[in-house]
């Protein structure tokens, strides 16, 4: 093949590294033969997806369980829909979720051997390889305007043939220097453009990492590679960085299969060896009866920031997208209860080809077993660092009252089955403020309503009054429940629920009754956690306040 040079030197005469030189700049990885390069691409143009944190998640495990690198790389060659605060809130995602990229944009700028990693900081790069594909003959300049291209669009359609830039329609594809130097002269301004070897009559084959054997006509476009901004286009530059970066795995979503012809003729064009591709599904969500894809208009739940703002803990979600990745997971972990879910490996062809179901339920399920197997530091850890971002009221009570919560956390957590009081970390403002004296104060419900019908108010009050008088916190179990049997016997109520259930006509109620006045008069809840723990944490200058309040109520109304 004839080379280009002129062409290559008049259109970037300011060029001068060659494509050799920027190579050498990125030696071939050491990394054992079995060891996965991947990585999170995103364009900083909106809020991540739920769909975009699961694909990046598997690329996460596919390289880590490898041996492998993952990285972060920002694809912000688009500034014009670039949004403030995308590309802080993507490495703030990562890092709420435990997804941990070796390489890459950070918060404190970039980390790793193969930068930059912003795509807008490599635009010399990309114009080192533009260069060297015209002076191959390979590329060429386009000067065509957009009434130009309608033009040409017309008369295809006008014959019945295929839209586009190709062929006889790709008027610029064959100009003389002399020719791309008189439009220069005319200060025309112009895209660069791939001189696409195939047609549709030919077929690429390969093999999906999710999806199996693919068959596609091969790309017969002379597609746009640079701007006329100097910018090169998305499909150009992911070939460029997925070569000097060592990239060999993509996981993506499907609506990038169709990109396939293009992207393997520019990796043959190029000279690269292109990284293998695997295309997911869209996750998919409930919609009444019927399946649906996330919507990002419609769906609060379709941005990775809902279940930040909801508090979700990181290995909830974690667990949970493992159960999606493979199905043969919650076996896996049924069998293996108390090893990392990264002692699992997945694998591609296991995956779900139409798309898995995000079953909120489930995610629920899963996060209650989560938190339930934490210990009360780790909740307090978690929680504080969750409402410093989104519960600022919270934050401040918790962290003045730090024993006390921990305390609070705490109840229930030391049995064979925890408590499973919460699913998410927003659950627990609400769960606990009774705990709190302010809170308490502040609630206004009637408690009177809620009161056991054996126990109106003013024998409530009567019970709690002989309560107080007995009550002493260093009480264990036994004794404490003992002392529960006999305040209910002193009002006529059953010293237990069977004695209650065989002759009930012969008490008030039972001591369960007795048991819910003291719950309501401590929490002004009818639901708390096991009443004994509750006692022991609000300790006997609160539960003696509490009680003694209770006592000289007056009832609403």
């Amino acid at each position: 093949m004839m080379k280009n040079t002129g062409l290559a030197n008049l259109l970037f005469p300011d060029v001068h590294l060659s494509r050799k030189d920027i190579i050498a700049k990125y030696p071939a990885r050491q990394l054992n033969g079995a060891a996965k390069v991947t990585r999170f691409a995103p364009s900083p143009t909106g809020f991540l997806t739920i769909g975009g944190l699961y694909a990046t998640f598997i690329s996460e495990r596919l390289a880590h369980q490898s041996g492998g690198v993952f990285y972060l790389r920002i694809e912000d060659t688009d500034k014009k829909r670039e949004v403030e605060g995308s590309i802080e809130g993507i490495v703030q995602a990562l890092d709420y979720f435990g997804i941990h990229y070796d390489e890459g944009v950070t918060s404190a700028g970039e980390t790793g051997d193969y930068g930059p990693y912003k795509q807008s900081d490599r635009a010399e790069i990309y114009r080192v390889f533009i260069k060297h594909l015209v002076e191959q003959n390979l590329a060429y300049p386009c000067f065509c305007d957009t009434e130009t291209l309608q033009d040409i669009r017309n008369a295809q359609q006008s014959h019945n043939e295929m839209t586009g830039y190709y062929g006889k329609w790709a008027i610029h594809r064959s100009f003389t220097l002399e020719q791309v130097q008189e439009e220069l002269a005319k200060g025309k301004p112009f895209v660069v453009r791939l001189k696409s070897p195939d047609s549709l009559e030919h077929k690429i084959r390969y093999t999906d990492l999710v999806k199996g054997d693919i068959e596609l006509p091969e790309n017969d476009q002379d597609i746009v590679i640079m701007k006329a901004d100097g910018i090169p286009t998305y499909h150009f530059a992911h070939a460029v960085d997925d070569f000097l970066m060592g990239t060999t795995h993509v996981i993506r979503g499907d609506e990038w299969l169709s990109s396939i012809p293009i992207h393997v003729q520019l990796f043959e064009m190029l000279g690269f060896k292109r990284p293998e591709y695997g295309h997911l599904a869209p996750i998919m969500k409930m919609d009444g009866q019927s399946k649906r894809k996330f919507s990002k208009r419609k769906d609060p739940d379709a941005a990775v920031h809902y279940y930040q703002q909801e508090g979700y803990p990181r290995e909830a979600i974690t667990e949970y997208f493992m159960t999606l990745v493979n199905s043969n997971y919650e076996e896996w972990r049924m069998q293996h209860p108390t090893e990392p879910f990264s002692s699992f490996s997945i694998d591609t062809s296991k995956m779900n080809v139409s798309g898995p179901l995000f079953d909120m339920d489930k995610l629920h399920d899963i996060s209650k077993n989560v938190i339930a197997q934490m210990n009360e530091a780790e909740v307090f850890e978690q929680v504080a660092k969750w409402a410093q971002m989104y519960h600022s009221e919270l934050y401040q009570q918790i962290i003045n009252q730090r024993e006390y919560t921990v305390r609070i956390l705490g109840i229930g957590k030391d049995t064979v089955k925890p408590r499973k009081d919460f699913a998410k970390w927003s659950d627990i403002p609400a769960a606990i403020a009774y705990f709190f004296d302010e809170a308490y104060e502040a609630d206004a419900c009637d408690v009177s309503e809620s009161l056991p019908a054996a126990a109106p108010l003013p024998i409530a009050q009567q019970i709690v009054q002989a309560y107080l008088e007995i009550y002493n916190t260093p009480d264990d179990r036994e004794i404490w429940f003992d002392k529960m049997k006999q305040v209910a016997d002193q009002f006529g109520f059953a010293k237990d629920t069977k004695a209650y259930k065989k002759q009930p006509e012969h008490y008030k109620g039972h001591v369960g009754d007795v048991a819910m006045v003291l719950r309501l008069a401590l929490s002004k809840r009818a639901h708390t956690p096991d009443l004994y723990d509750m006692m022991q944490v609000m300790g006997e200058s609160r539960v003696r306040s509490r009680l003694s309040l209770f006592t000289h109520m007056v009832r609403n109304g």
